[in-house]
C-alpha cells in the first residue's frame, strides 16, 4: 500500500502536470530565445524607472536589460509562481477535502493504513507534481544561456528550489485548511486569498515605505520576490520556506487525524 496512494494521485494528474509543464517550459524558451533583443535596449529599464509600483505588482525589481532581470520579469517573479500555485494549491483542496466530498477518502481510510500515511503519501504527491513542473522550466533556462543568458547553474537551481518549496507551502496550507473542515472551498479560498495577499504584500513592500519593514511576512519574498535569480539565495530562505512546509504539514497529519470522513 505504501507509495500506492501517491502514484494513483500523480496518475489522476498526470494531465494536468504535463500540460502545466510542457506550457510554461515552451514560455520559457520563447522568453530566453528573446533575450538578446532586449538586451542592449534601455527603454524598458526606463519605464521601470518611471513607474516603479506599476512595475512591483508585476514582480518587476530590477532592470530588464540583465539577465537576472529578464528572467525574473518574465518568468520567476509572476508566471512561474503563479502556474505553480495552481498546480499545488488546486492538489492540496482536492487531496483530502475534495476526495472526502466525493466519498473516495472514505474508503481509502478504511484500509489498513494509517491516516497519518495518506497524508504523508498525498504529500509526496504534491512534491512530484510540483517537481516536474520546476525542472521542465529550469531545463529551457538552462538552454538559454545559448542565447546570452549568463546567470549560473547554482542560481538556476536555487530559484528552482524556492519556487518549488514556495508552491509547497501554499498547497501544504490548502491541505492543512481541507483535512481541518472538510471542505475544498475553504482549503481552496484560504490558501488562495493568503497567496494573494503574500504576493501583494511581497512586492509592494519593495516600493511602498511604509509597507518595507512587513516584508518578512511574505513568502514570496523569502523565495522569489527579493532579487534571489541574481543574488543567490541564502540559508535564511531555505529555513523559512521549509519551516512552513514542515508546519503546515504536521498541521495536516494532526487535523485529519481528527477528521469525520464521508
Amino acid at each position: 500500500m505504501r507509495t500506492e496512494i501517491a502514484r494513483l494521485d500523480v496518475r489522476l494528474r498526470r494531465r494536468s502536470v504535463i500540460g502545466y509543464s510542457l506550457g510554461m517550459a515552451l514560455y520559457t524558451l520563447v522568453v530566453v530565445a528573446l533575450y538578446p533583443s532586449f538586451e542592449s535596449s534601455n527603454s524598458l529599464d526606463k519605464l521601470i524607472e518611471n513607474d516603479p509600483t506599476i512595475s512591483a505588482l508585476f514582480g518587476i525589481t530590477g532592470p530588464l536589460s540583465t539577465s537576472g532581470g529578464w528572467l525574473n520579469g518574465n518568468i520567476y517573479a509572476n508566471f512561474l509562481p503563479l502556474l505553480m500555485l495552481i498546480l499545488t494549491l488546486g492538489y492540496g483542496a482536492a487531496s483530502l477535502a475534495g476526495q472526502d466530498e466525493d466519498g473516495t477518502l472514505g474508503l481509502m481510510a478504511a484500509l489498513p493504513v494509517r491516516r497519518a500515511t495518506i497524508v504523508l503519501e498525498k504529500i509526496a504527491a504534491m512534491v512530484l507534481q510540483a517537481a516536474v513542473l520546476a525542472a521542465a522550466v529550469a531545463v529551457c533556462v538552462v538552454v538559454g544561456r545559448a542565447f546570452d543568458l549568463t546567470v549560473t547553474l547554482g542560481d538556476i537551481v536555487a530559484i528552482s528550489a524556492t519556487t518549488l518549496l514556495l508552491g509547497l507551502d501554499f498547497g501544504l496550507v490548502a491541505m492543512a485548511v481541507g483535512a481541518r473542515t472538510g471542505s475544498r472551498a475553504a482549503a481552496l479560498g484560504t490558501g488562495t486569498a493568503l497567496a494573494a495577499a503574500s504576493y501583494l504584500l511581497g512586492s509592494l513592500a519593495a516600493v511602498v515605505s511604509w509597507l518595507h519593514p512587513a516584508r518578512y511576512g511574505s513568502l514570496f519574498y523569502w523565495s522569489v520576490a527579493n532579487d534571489q535569480i541574481t543574488r543567490g539565495v541564502g540559508l535564511a530562505e531555505y529555513a523559512v520556506l521549509v519551516g512552513v512546509a514542515l508546519a503546515a504539514a504536521l498541521a495536516a497529519v494532526s487535523a485529519f487525524e481528527r477528521l469525520d470522513l464521508h
